[in-house]
């Protein structure tokens, strides 16, 4: 996979940082995630499922995967008013129309939004 760069707020930057240079074991792959318990490997999306609901369980909310983590990000940043066609590449979809499956639509606010439909007076 080719590195793409990503935005990271500058906590996390800074914890990414420590891990590789004070937590991350010496290994012979460049997967920056690496197994706690040998044999050490890089982290398989069942262990990154197991991280995501751990985390969940930690801080006493009820059980969530990645891919949901995925949809509030790209719900959040339609929201906030960034267009699909910059959700895209943040969420690495060569297809706006993928991103657009992710990025669920308000539909309260659009509801806030929304022109009464024009009545022509005639009789139905």
């Amino acid at each position: 996979m080719l590195f793409r760069p990503w935005p990271l707020p500058h906590e996390a930057g800074e914890a990414l940082v420590s891990y590789l240079r004070d937590g991350r074991p010496c290994v012979g792959f460049r997967e920056v995630f690496v197994s706690v318990l040998a044999p050490l490997r890089p982290l398989s999306p069942a262990a990154v499922v197991g991280v995501v609901g751990y985390a969940c369980d930690r801080a006493g909310m009820q059980r969530v995967g990645p891919h949901r983590l995925r949809h509030t990000l790209a719900s959040d940043l339609l929201r906030a008013g960034t267009p699909l066609a910059q959700i895209a590449p943040i969420l690495r979809h060569a297809s706006v129309a993928t991103t657009a499956i992710y990025a669920k639509i308000d539909r309260e606010a659009l509801r806030a939004l929304a022109r009464p439909w024009p009545t022509t007076g005639g009789t139905a």
